[in-house]
């Protein structure tokens, strides 16, 4: 017997895959994942006095609440088109239905449980799925999140800086201050703009790492999709506050609020929207008003989407074991 010969007549090594274990490990990581999503629920849900929000949804003309229900759908249709822009920027071939599928479902989840569950790790399972490699998915990644806050970074500096909101006298930041922070931040969108145009080759070294720049017509698109995101958000709250409080005014406490809760830390922002809110509108609108349209906000931004994201997911898993399984049965040769 040649040593060819003796290779071919050995067992396969088994990988991690083939580990006994390994299956119930996978069910017991999903298990413990859509049970902190139920938890999530939950306790959001008992953070909301249930009757009082009922009273306050009655209450809201119909129109009101199709407008926000519209508004929000239109922003998340728009966010779920920001991977399309990765897709023009790494040349991937996988079908617009597809993208936008991944992009909503990472979206809904950063949304509630943070950038690191959602926008990442979401993203390299369900892309990994679709067979991209790291180093692509990384990529849409990057380019994404850059769509987001450089749109912010527009919005926030027109707002900031020539329509600044008072804040009230025991923050650490000024209305001074915000506003030159404004200008700071048109600044640095305008900075991405021109490198993305006028760089070299729009090559640039970070840390020792080689960074491809998007072209100057696809970052100029990144920062109008990501500003338009933001004012859809703004406008769905303009909404449900029933046009109050001026469109700018809440555009501006929207921005000061995302980033509040981004400092934070909280998945959600659970809270810190509420507090920033209410401590920069209350002198304009009754308190209980604010908290009304904010609940509304969350069922509306929030907790639907976040209902319909898992079922979406539950049923991308359940199909994709179901490949995997014709997969294994099926002859080989």
């Amino acid at each position: 017997m040649t040593a060819a010969s003796a290779a071919r007549d050995q067992p396969p090594k088994a990988g991690i895959t083939g580990k006994p274990w390994w299956p119930w490990l996978k069910r017991g990581v999903t298990l413990v994942f859509f049970s902190l999503v139920a938890w999530l629920l939950v306790e959001q849900g008992r953070a909301i006095e249930w009757p009082q929000v009922f009273a306050a949804v009655r209450a809201y003309p119909p129109g009101v609440l199709l407008g926000a229900v519209a508004l929000a759908a239109l922003s998340f249709g728009l966010y779920s088109c920001f991977d399309l822009l990765g897709r023009l920027y790494t040349g991937h071939k996988l079908r617009t239905p597809t993208v936008m599928l991944v992009t909503f479902i990472s979206y809904v989840f950063n949304l509630n449980l943070g950038s690191l569950v959602g926008g990442v790790a979401f993203r390299y399972r369900l892309y990994s799925r679709l067979k991209l490699d790291t180093a692509t998915i990384t990529r849409i990644m990057s380019l994404s999140m850059l769509t987001n806050w450089t749109g912010y970074l527009l919005l926030g500096g027109l707002v900031f800086g020539f329509y600044t909101p008072e804040l009230p006298p025991g923050w650490k930041i000024g209305s001074g201050s915000l506003q030159v922070l404004g200008f700071v931040m048109l600044g640095a969108a305008a900075a991405y703009l021109l490198l993305c145009a006028f760089l070299p080759q729009r090559r640039l070294s970070l840390r020792g790492h080689d960074v491809a720049l998007p072209s100057a017509r696809l970052a100029l698109l990144q920062v109008i999709m990501g500003a338009a995101n933001w004012l859809l958000m703004s406008g769905l709250m303009f909404v449900l506050l029933q046009q109050k409080i001026a469109f700018l005014a809440v555009v501006g406490v929207l921005l000061v609020a995302a980033v509040a809760g981004v400092i934070a830390h909280v998945p959600a922002g659970l809270g810190v929207l509420e507090a920033v809110f209410v401590a920069l509108l209350s002198h304009d609108m009754p308190t209980h008003e604010l908290l009304a349209a904010l609940v509304a906000y969350r069922v509306v931004y929030y907790l639907a989407p976040l209902a319909i994201a898992a079922v979406l997911y539950l049923g991308i898993e359940a199909r994709a074991k179901r490949l995997a399984s014709a997969a294994c049965k099926a002859p080989r040769d």
